[in-house]
């Protein structure tokens, strides 16, 4: 069942080209290695089975059962060291590949089901009405658990019990509790959770470190008693990738050529006649793996030189993963100079100059190759000195922190005699051994036997580069068995290694090891490597009893080591520890044999003249309890001193006082102890454990999980058949205040993305069973594409860097943040609503005076004569004749086209005779009578005015409608024929042009062109004199429909009266103080709102010359609406958010060009819009074209809707407009709180202008409709002599919105008639004064009532959630969010490849979590300009959203967050 419960899981979608992996050339040769470090794809067999152990009776209680004999007890253990999927209900063991068992009883869980049935329920409903607001079904409120309130309990009950919890008398502040603090869920402990209860544990002495007869008294001494004593002794043999022995380095050769390098350094090089380095001084060591030999002998010159080594890898690119934290860590050690070899050096990329590119990040450097024929003489009277071993700096080793950051680790010459002699003691060395080395010598365990510790004790060294085991996994093995090694060191990937590469495995005897030092002994697979190497090698000469895991850290050195053999420690150990609850810090041995359980091997004991603690993790360093795992920490002679330059964070690791568990918090000791990353604890026998490393800690809610555990679960998920090479990271990002697990794994070439989802969906129940946790991220990336560690592991802390910002590129996403996160806020609950009449009571109370405001008074204003006579004129018609007669060639109109040209023109005269004669076509060509309506189909005109004017002429109703777009009919046509349908349209008037493109056969395609209605064309008409011209009978009669789509895809037509069509005029000519003699530029679609008045209507009213300019015109050129300003030196001008950004866009890198353009005539530059002001475009607008003269005051917003269409102007005179910052958190609540700019959550909302002449505001609760107080979001309603006198018809839902015109308070002044706005706002007074010395009300728009999602009890605006997306990655374009059956689907527009697609989902699902407490659902990504924008630059969401569910967006990806 468990297969076909995964298949419902909606896959995510993806377009084929995503899938296309890169050529194949483009491959790097395969470089088996894995997770951290580079564990090669071990498939932790013990995982998948398990049998039972035997116990011991002798142990302590809590430890029962950890050890199991000796690692060799039997061949059978070693598959037992992670028993792994659930055992199936018979038998215990069954083949490695059913890792998940499909057995009914115990089916993991389904992570799938969850969105599964949303998709099979909901589907019915979908596509319902289109006009139904968001949020509809919030009237079902559940209570925090998630049950119905009106279910169970009746009410009289539910009333009981609430008073029983009601405190008597709430003290007074309990009244003001904000309930929007909307606290994050704090994760309470389990009671039930496992707590430590041994006792505290005490400090752990390791034995003394012996004395040693003729002991060297500094490790340069002990190279120069060999160097001049045992010239001829080898001490180093480098092999070539075959495997051959290219050179072999003696003792002689070492000291003799290391003489020669540091009298080179201190006395050949200069710069300005000073040599260039003085003791003390960090070199840079440059060499690659395969050159152990220059190496030494760099390392070794330089301590000579009393010079500072600091070895480093090559840096092959100039973007190597971690090169630039690499560059940083040799700036602040001051390094100027590197040592290499020739053929590296030739192999560094160069510059131009022909010397080394500076790598970024890096400083300068000074390559200097230290091959044979650049090194001096030493001169006969130089001699260095050999001091005794000092606290001063021997080398400096660097390490990468989980961060990513490099640090420098200083070790002493003190301290590296102290651990060359604590090794040579533990590991029983002896003079002249044999030593084969696999790791990095650079560094770590490798550095430390291979370079250091060999030379105290003249041993022969046998090293083996990367390069050779990558062709050759055995050669390890066969170079042990030909030089009959007596010590391998080597890492868990290289044991392996040789066990895939079984083909020549005959021949080979380990019978000569005595210790197999496994230097990531603490790593959780190296027990099954350990096991599984035995298991296969046992027959060829390898004792069970060599093999000596080790734990070691780069700030305390090697820390513990099992002993070899023949210094009888005590036997093996092994621990079978339960999982859950190591999660919590404690060891219990599992009984069970359950799922979760970890099976450790020892580490050995702690090193001689070492003491060693465990402290707690987090918080004061307490020592633990013995069954609880912390930091092991060690205070001996051989530990690093400091991290190079950082003193602060030395403090804290270095110098670390450990204290007894007491109140007081005695110290242990008076030696600073230092902390060495290692979590673990101390078992029977003084046996050291490790369970893991601080810098893969993970903790989630409250439990600490371990990378490579985790890791190692993955893998043991058939890895072979998935993930390439087992390359698999997995580290935490912090979202929302807790850590969040993310698995990215590299994919094999040939992977299908069936596999790929079925493997994702199988790791992520193999997790969750196992570790209890979550995974919030599961990435696959194609094979090869991990940034690597210098040596082919994966550089974990690069991936994260990637991962955040958004640089991976993975192939395959799964997130499921829905699983995960458990600290979201609760959902709101609404409260039982205060009434209407107790609100008024409290502001009054509050001394909060009522949200009220009023624009000037119109009829105190007027102030000429010529002003009154236009009063007298109650219809627009009448003042067109009036001035023709007057004013008979005043220009009105001037029409520009792209180039800047004047192309039509129409002065009073020329418009009153062309509307007569259109009034005229209307009677006798389309015999029309009064109050027919027309459809007015122009682009836009002086043609589309005329024929306005002549349908007043001649007693009909005017429709203005965009015409179809000709290259896109198939969705422009529609609405053309459905706005001619619903106005009821007797005809249509419009250009020969469009009249045959409305009957084509492409418009057939969309629409029935047979039932257009009668179109006439205006091009030719006859020269007629009109007989009369029609006057209505009264003002309230109708002059004009407005139609237009709102946002939300509503198609509705608003009726204008020929009283309403003056007062807006009238509203809008005191407001801009607007006469015959100015001129404005109007750059706006002409067809409805105020774009339409201010095109149409307001220069015929005012007399004022309007420059029109079609923003379709801008898309040939740019700047022609900018141009034209700055020619007509225009004063006031009007444009729409879409134009500002595509000059904003266009024009952006162009300023230089525009020096033409002078802005400076500019006073108000106002934008048209229905919406919340787009501060940050206008502000980047302002600022961009500051350079050309624009006033940083003169760009504002104006406020109007369907009901209003001018509410708001900024007008010519008053003050500024005001910029406010408000809590985001607070608006969810429809709550308005002012916060300072910058504070965390606010949101900057701009004054929409000020309220017009003759206009009254109020707010008024969604809900009661009661007026609100001052600074309260509400509902906007408005009252005004132009509001609109209703809506012609609601495209299907005339009874809903009855009320949008004539609504009244339901308290207070009931008697007033005010139409409601449908949008949310708050008034506040300001400190300024306005322009009759009245303190100003600034009126601000936070959005659309019907665009606002309901989630999770709260109402969030889409625009909000869109911000925070695009801010977080630089290829978002564009972004629309809307709801779909409860879940938040979030579309993104990705301009850049399609590689960055899905680095979007997460960086999606991550801001949003942060931002707006909200989990996204689906993430859908798109191609630029698939988001629906209509003419007001507004995004139509619902279009989208019926796209999106309609399947007909193409998108790139779909992700499907579970």
């Amino acid at each position: 069942n468990q297969f076909h419960q995964e298949r419902k899981m909606p896959m995510p979608s993806k377009r084929r080209s995503v899938l296309v992996h890169s050529s194949v050339e483009t491959y790097t040769p395969p470089d088996t290695s894995s997770a951290s470090e580079d564990e090669g794809s071990l498939r932790r067999q013990g995982r998948i089975t398990s049998t039972p152990f035997q116990s011991h009776s002798n142990v302590e209680p809590w430890l029962n059962r950890v050890i199991q004999g000796s690692s060799t007890s039997s061949s059978a253990s070693s598959t037992s060291s992670h028993p792994g999927g659930k055992p199936a209900a018979a038998s215990n063991t069954f083949p490695c590949h059913s890792y998940i068992s499909t057995d009914n009883h115990s089916a993991p869980p389904d992570v799938t089901t969850g969105l599964v049935e949303h998709l099979h329920h909901e589907r019915p409903q979908l596509a319902s009405v289109r006009g139904v607001p968001r949020g509809f079904n919030s009237s079902i409120l559940e209570t925090a658990d998630g049950v119905p309130v009106n279910s169970r309990v009746s009410s009289k009950i539910q009333q009981l019990l609430n008073t029983l919890k009601r405190p008597k008398r709430p003290p007074l502040k309990e009244f003001f509790v904000d309930d929007f603090e909307e606290l994050l869920e704090v994760q309470q402990p389990d009671p039930n959770q496992p707590k430590p209860e041994g006792n505290q544990m005490s400090v752990l002495k390791g034995e003394p470190l012996g004395v040693v007869t003729n002991w060297p008294p500094s490790l340069l001494a002990a190279l120069q008693r060999w160097g001049t004593t045992q010239p001829k002794s080898p001490c180093l043999t480098a092999l070539d990738t075959t495997g051959k022995a290219i050179y072999t380095l003696t003792y002689g050769k070492l000291w003799s050529r290391s003489l020669k390098l540091a009298y080179t350094l201190l006395n050949k090089l200069t710069t300005r006649n000073e040599p260039l380095l003085k003791p003390g001084d960090r070199v840079a060591l440059v060499f690659p793996n395969s050159d152990p030999v220059m190496f030494m002998v760099a390392f070794y010159g330089c301590l000579l030189a009393e010079l500072i080594p600091v070895p480093i890898e090559v840096p092959l690119t100039r973007k190597d993963a971690g090169s630039q934290q690499i560059g940083f860590l040799l700036g602040s050690c001051g390094v100027t100079l590197a040592l290499t070899t020739d053929a590296c050096q030739k192999g560094l990329p160069k510059a131009q100059t022909g010397e080394v590119v500076t790598f970024k990040g890096w400083p300068r450097l000074i390559w200097f190759v230290i091959d044979g024929k650049h090194l001096a003489k030493p001169a006969k009277d130089w001699h260095p000195q050999v001091r005794d071993a000092s606290a001063e700096i021997a080398y400096i080793e660097y390490k990468t922190s989980k961060e990513g950051s490099t640090v420098g680790i200083t070790i002493s010459h003190a301290s590296m005699l102290a651990h060359c002699h604590a090794l040579t003691q533990a590991c029983g060395y002896s003079e002249a051994e044999t030593l084969t080395n696999v790791l990095d010598f650079k560094r770590d365990a490798g550095l430390w036997h291979g370079v250091l510790t060999s030379v105290m004790n003249r041993m022969h060294v046998i090293s083996i580069p990367y390069a050779l085991m990558k062709v050759n996994p055995l050669s390890w093995i066969q170079k042990v068995c030909s030089y009959k090694a007596r010590v391998a060191v080597v890492k868990s990937r290289d044991m392996h290694w040789s066990l895939l590469a079984q083909r020549d495995q005959r021949d080979v005897s380990l019978s000569s090891l005595r210790m197999l030092i496994v230097a990531d002994g603490a790593n959780p697979w190296s027990i099954s490597s350990c096991d599984a190497f035995l298991n296969v090698f046992q027959s060829r000469g390898l004792r069970p009893e060599v093999i000596c895991p080790c734990a070691s850290s780069s700030e305390a050195l090697t820390v513990a080591i099992r002993r070899p053999p023949e210094l009888g420690g005590p036997p093996p150990g092994k621990a079978v520890l339960s999982m859950n609850c190591l999660s919590f810090g404690v060891i219990r041995v599992d009984t069970e044999e359950k799922l979760s359980i970890l099976t450790v091997q020892d580490v050995g004991q702690i090193m001689p003249g070492a003491n060693v603690c465990v402290v707690k993790v987090d918080g004061t360093p307490y020592l633990c309890k013995a069954d609880e795992v912390g930091e092991i920490c060690v205070n001996s002679g051989a530990t690093g001193m400091a991290y190079f330059g950082l003193l602060g964070i030395t403090k804290n690791v270095f110098e670390v006082c450990i204290s007894l568990l007491t109140a007081t918090g005695v110290p242990v000791s008076d030696q600073p102890f230092t902390r060495t990353g290692l979590l673990g604890f101390v078992g029977p026998d003084y046996l050291v454990f490790v369970v893991g490393k601080l810098d893969g800690l993970m903790t989630v809610s409250g439990r600490r999980h371990n990378a490579d555990d985790v890791v190692a679960t993955a893998l043991a998920v058939e890895p072979m058949k998935f993930v390439y090479r087992g390359r698999i990271a997995v580290f935490s990002v912090t979202v929302l205040h807790d850590d969040r697990i993310v698995l990215v794994a590299e994919q094999r070439p040939d992977a299908s993305e069936e596999d790929s989802f079925q493997w994702m969906s199988r790791v992520l129940q193999a997790i969750d069973s196992i570790h209890q946790v979550g995974v919030y991220c599961l990435a696959l990336v194609p094979a090869n594409t991990l940034p690597k560690a210098p040596l082919g592991g994966i550089h974990v802390s690069e991936t994260k860097q990637r991962f955040l910002e958004g640089a991976l590129h993975p192939c395959n996403v799964l997130m499921c943040p829905h699983t995960c996160v458990t600290n979201l806020p609760k959902p709101r609950q609404k409260q039982p609503d205060v009434g209407p009449a107790s609100m008024i009571v409290g502001n009054l109370v509050a001394g909060k005076r009522i949200a009220q405001a009023s624009g000037r008074d119109v009829t105190q204003l007027e102030d000429n004569d010529q002003a009154r006579k236009v009063i007298q004129f109650l219809y627009l018609a009448d003042v067109l004749q009036w001035r023709a007669q007057t004013t008979p060639d005043h220009p009105l109109f001037l029409l520009l086209n792209s180039k800047g040209t004047v192309t039509s023109t129409a002065s009073c005269i020329q418009l009153h005779k062309r509307a007569e004669r259109v009034a005229v076509a209307l009677m006798e060509k389309g015999r029309l009578n009064v109050g027919d309506h027309v459809a007015l189909v122009y682009p836009p005109g002086v043609d589309l005015i005329a024929t306005f004017y002549g349908c007043l002429y001649a007693g009909c109703i005017p429709i203005t409608v965009r015409p179809p777009h000709p290259q896109n009919l198939a969705t422009t046509l529609p609405t053309v024929k459905m706005i001619v349908e619903v106005s009821k349209s007797a005809c249509i008037l419009t250009t020969q042009v469009i009249m045959k493109l409305l009957k084509s056969k492409e418009a057939a395609a969309a629409v029935d062109i047979k039932t257009w209605p009668t179109i006439l064309d205006t091009d030719d008409m006859p020269k007629k004199k009109l007989a009369n011209i029609f006057r209505p009978a009264s003002p309230d009669m109708l002059a004009y429909l407005d139609f237009s789509v709102s946002t939300t895809g509503i198609l509705a037509g608003v009726k204008m009266s020929h009283a309403a069509t003056s007062a807006l005029c009238r509203s809008i000519k005191l407001q801009c103080e607007l006469y015959p003699s100015r001129q404005i530029a109007i750059c706006l679609d002409p067809y409805c709102g105020l774009g339409f008045a201010l095109w149409c209507l307001c220069s015929v009213y005012s007399g004022h010359q309007s420059i029109l300019v079609p923003p379709l015109e801008l898309e040939s050129n740019v700047s022609l609406w900018l141009s034209a300003v700055s020619q007509y030196k225009v004063r006031v001008t009007f444009c729409s958010y879409s134009v500002m950004e595509m000059c904003t866009k266009g024009l952006g890198t162009q300023t230089d060009m525009l020096r033409v353009i002078n802005l400076s005539c500019v006073r108000t530059c106002m934008v048209v819009a229905e919406e919340r002001p787009r501060i940050t475009l206008t502000q980047s607008f302002s600022k961009l074209f500051k350079d050309l003269g624009l006033s940083a005051r003169a760009v504002s917003t104006t406020f109007g809707c369907r009901v209003n269409v001018a509410i708001c102007l900024q007008g010519t005179a008053g003050p500024d407009p005001t910029t406010v910052y408000v809590d985001m958190r607070a608006l969810r609540h429809d709550r308005v709180r002012l916060v300072e700019r910058g504070s965390p959550h606010s949101l900057p909302l701009m004054e929409s202008g000020k309220i017009l002449p003759g206009v009254k505001v109020i707010i008024a609760h969604t809900e009661t409709k009661g007026p609100l107080g001052d600074s309260h979001l509400g509902e906007i309603w408005v009252s005004s002599p132009h509001n609109a006198t209703g809506y012609y018809t609601v495209y299907g839902e005339e009874a809903l919105h009855a009320d949008h015109f004539t609504a009244r308070l339901s308290f207070g002044d009931t008697q007033t008639i005010w139409a409601r706005t449908g949008y949310l706002g708050f008034l506040r007074r300001t400190e300024l004064t306005d322009a009759s010395g009245e303190r100003h009300d600034a009126l601000y728009v936070v959005g659309s009532l019907d665009e606002t999602l309901e989630l999770r009890g709260m109402r969030y605006h889409p625009i909000d959630i869109e911000t925070s997306v695009i801010r977080a990655h630089k290829s978002i374009a564009e972004c629309a969010v809307f709801t779909w059956t409860n879940l938040l689907v979030v579309v993104v527009e990705l301009e850049g490849s399609e590689q960055e697609a899905l680095d979007l989902v997460a960086l999606v699902t991550n801001v949003v979590l942060e931002e707006h407490y909200l989990i996204v659902g689906v993430v859908v990504i798109v191609d630029p300009g698939v988001i629906p924008i209509n003419s007001r630059g507004e995004k139509q969401r619902m279009h989208l959203r019926d796209g999106f569910l309609a399947d007909q967006l193409d998108p790139i990806y779909v992700a499907y967050n579970m």
